[in-house]
């Protein structure tokens, strides 16, 4: 386990991330990506048992995770995580698009799933933005998730957990629904405000509050739930989101 130190380039408070994968030239690269980019990375890891240490150590606010790994792969890695450190955002790594890894990843409680061959910008954006408390939920991996979810399919794997008391939608104003069922076709908040004529600032606001109402961690929840409650239908999903903001 390595553990590194830096400070963001212009006064800023950096992410604090940990790298977690068994390869060492990944963690070199992602690293070195990373810090020229002003994100703060203060820890590696070879595999799952050296990253729930380090976590547990080094306390840092995202973690890149790999879902392959020794001893203790990504998926236990990060559900013991998030249960010792429930702030910490983890984002998972794989060579494999494949919707089993999306589902175990999701429901493990990641923030976001991203493929190894991403590009240097948007790894350090969706370092930040998960860091911001957001979920990094590609179109085209929501539209499957969904879906899958709500079809039951054979073999699609759980969703994201949500507490069947948090299902009634009741709690929720009119426009915290439309904002919940525009969420679930997987608009961000730019988007959000551009289709309810609303400041981004607003948008933000009913988020939070629709977060806090039905105790969900983060959008990723939010999108099951929209499909469990029938706010939303499968097919709904908007293919024109950007990935690099949702």
């Amino acid at each position: 386990m390595t553990t590194h130190g830096g400070t963001a380039p212009h006064g800023g408070t950096a992410p604090r991330v940990v790298i977690a994968d068994d390869q060492e030239l990944v963690r070199t690269g992602f690293r070195l990506i990373l810090t020229a980019r002003g994100i703060d990375v203060v820890g590696e890891a070879r595999d799952g048992a050296e990253a729930v240490a380090a976590v547990r150590r080094l306390r840092p606010d995202v973690v890149l995770m790999d879902i392959r790994m020794p001893t203790m792969d990504g998926l236990e890695a990060a559900r013991r995580i998030l249960a010792q450190s429930p702030d910490c955002r983890v984002i998972m790594l794989t060579t494999f698009d494949l919707d089993q890894y999306v589902y175990a990843a999701l429901a493990a409680g990641a923030s976001g799933f991203l493929l190894k061959d991403v590009t240097p910008g948007h790894l350090a954006a969706a370092v930040r933005l998960v860091d911001t408390g957001d979920a990094l939920l590609a179109p085209s991996i929501t539209r499957r998730l969904v879906e899958r979810f709500a079809s039951g399919t054979p073999g699609a794997g759980p969703g994201p957990a949500v507490p069947a008391v948090h299902r009634n939608l009741a709690a929720l104003t009119p426009r915290e629904r439309e904002v919940l069922a525009l969420m679930g076709r997987g608009l961000s908040n730019s988007e959000l405000a551009q289709e309810l004529t609303l400041s981004e600032a607003t948008v933000k606001t009913h988020v939070v509050r629709i977060f806090a109402k039905l105790s969900l961690r983060d959008r990723a929840q939010a999108v099951v739930l929209a499909y469990e409650t029938g706010l939303v239908s499968p097919g709904e999903s908007a293919d024109t989101a950007d990935p690099t903001v949702w």
